[in-house]
């Protein structure tokens, strides 16, 4: 009868290592895919050891070797959690939009803007200056410029100049009336059917808002939003253009999905006027609001090391769009979940593999009055310019980047259930994947060479 356990718990652990191996195959993962093919030779060579020499003692051996694994099993399953954090204070100040990178690299030297900034920011002056001596970002002089890739992210850039002038608008004079649920019911629907990943409400506060325009016609007005609702949504980055990090396709596909994101947003929001109400779509270059900071109040996720939002799902893997509006709602009632905290304080491979050096190895400390981590934006942001991209490689190595599967979410399931479970498997990720895994080599329609170099510049950011 032992025997016989024996076996069918071989048999569905060279099952599930095969599954895995395959897997990690459609995805693209060689590396992976080779560690569990290695993995189920010896799972099948062991089991098939008492076969070729039917000893006791080999059999005994394979009994205890075998209760251990399935003790470790069980020991990782078990709900058991204990978190440092349980989770972020909220923000005790709003954020000034002019001194995030993307303002401060559009100030022009020599400007009245420019002069004016300075001299309320003169610490800012000398890291910019530094930056500004690189090519910057989808330059042709810069590191990983590739014709193609960056023409196509120039392309979808040109087109959120478009969305970002449609971002408000006046209301219909109709009044319709509403049911909160229900509406808020609908929008959910509609947004995925629209190809949104996640969708979220939650109720518009003070420190979600920016002090101060950083962008645009309204540069250095106050932002002043009379809205009581914020939807927040997501859409998936594609899994396979992140792993080329940070090469041409990370920015071409982070573009694609500012793109799609803010197309529904204001789908969203110009049906919301057409029922009478206001409504303010927040898309790349033209915010009011702080993404992250609504998308977690909203339930989509949490604030990892990286500084980026931490999907339940697909991790950092994703990019934001928030509407704004008076029209009642009913916001989500999702609680925070400190698992991905307490992961991210574990982890740490982000910090590793970061160019800039510009992600904290330590604990989260005390930043503008609460605890949390805190990015060196200066140096992140210096390493685009000479890259030409937007880097992404904390995104592209995250253990929660990995694809919207079965395999994957069966270990999600895990680092949310148990403390032990995720010690486990950081260690397990860093064996298949590796601690620093490679950039994927482009090659196949990625590949440079469509393109000519000679020809003309690129005509986007």
């Amino acid at each position: 009868m032992i025997e016989i356990l024996l076996f069918v718990f071989g048999g569905v652990l060279a099952l599930a290592l095969a599954l895995a191996a395959l897997v990690s195959m459609t995805e693209k993962e060689a590396r992976a895919a080779k560690m569990f093919m290695w993995m189920l030779i010896m799972v099948l060579a062991l089991y098939a050891l008492p076969l070729a020499f039917p000893e006791p003692l080999i059999m005994n051996a394979l009994a205890i070797l075998t209760a251990i694994w399935i003790a470790a099993l069980l020991i990782a399953l078990v709900p058991f959690n204990t978190f440092k954090i349980v989770s972020w204070d909220h923000p005790v100040m709003r954020i000034d939009e002019r001194t995030i990178m993307f303002s401060r690299n559009l100030l022009q030297p020599g400007s009245k803007r420019f002069s004016e900034y300075y001299s309320i920011y003169p610490e800012h002056l000398e890291p910019d200056n530094a930056f500004r001596k690189n090519p910057g970002l989808l330059s042709e002089k810069s590191r990983y410029y590739s014709p193609d890739t960056f023409h196509a992210a120039a392309s979808a850039f040109d087109v959120i100049e478009y969305l970002r002038e449609m971002a408000e608008g006046k209301p219909s004079q109709c009044s319709t009336e509403i049911e909160p649920n229900a509406m808020t019911s609908f929008l959910e629907s509609w947004s995925f059917k629209l190809g949104a990943h996640s969708f979220g409400v939650t109720a518009l506060r003070d420190y979600h808002q920016y002090s101060i325009v950083g962008r645009g016609n309204q540069y250095g007005e106050p932002v002043e939003l009379d809205h009581g609702f914020a939807i927040a949504l997501t859409t998936e980055m594609d899994h396979e253009m992140v792993s080329y990090a940070p090469r041409g396709p990370i920015v071409m596909e982070s573009a694609r999905q500012y793109v799609n994101s803010g197309v529904i947003a204001l789908k969203l929001a110009t049906y919301i006027r057409s029922l009478g109400y206001e409504a303010r779509a927040h898309v790349d270059g033209n915010y009011r609001v702080v993404c992250p900071l609504v998308a977690k109040d909203a339930g989509l996720g949490e604030i990892g090391r990286m500084g980026l939002l931490m999907t339940p799902k697909l991790g950092p893997r994703v990019r934001i769009a928030v509407v704004t509006t008076n029209m009642p709602l009913q916001v989500n009632k999702k609680t925070s979940d400190p698992s991905v905290i307490d992961f991210c304080l574990k982890c740490k491979k982000c910090a590793d593999v970061c160019p800039s050096n510009a992600i904290q190895f330590d604990e989260p400390g005390i930043v503008d009055g609460i605890k949390r981590w805190k990015i060196n934006q200066e140096a992140c942001f210096t390493v685009w310019t000479k890259f030409g991209t937007d880097c992404g490689r904390c995104m592209s190595v995250c253990p929660y980047s990995h694809p919207d599967n079965l395999i994957h979410n069966m270990v999600r399931k895990g680092l949310k259930n148990s403390n032990a479970f995720r010690s486990a498997a950081l260690k397990m990720d860093d064996v298949v994947y590796g601690r620093k895994p490679e950039p994927k080599k482009l090659k196949g329609w990625l590949a440079p060479g469509i393109i000519s170099s000679e020809k003309t510049g690129l005509s986007g950011q």
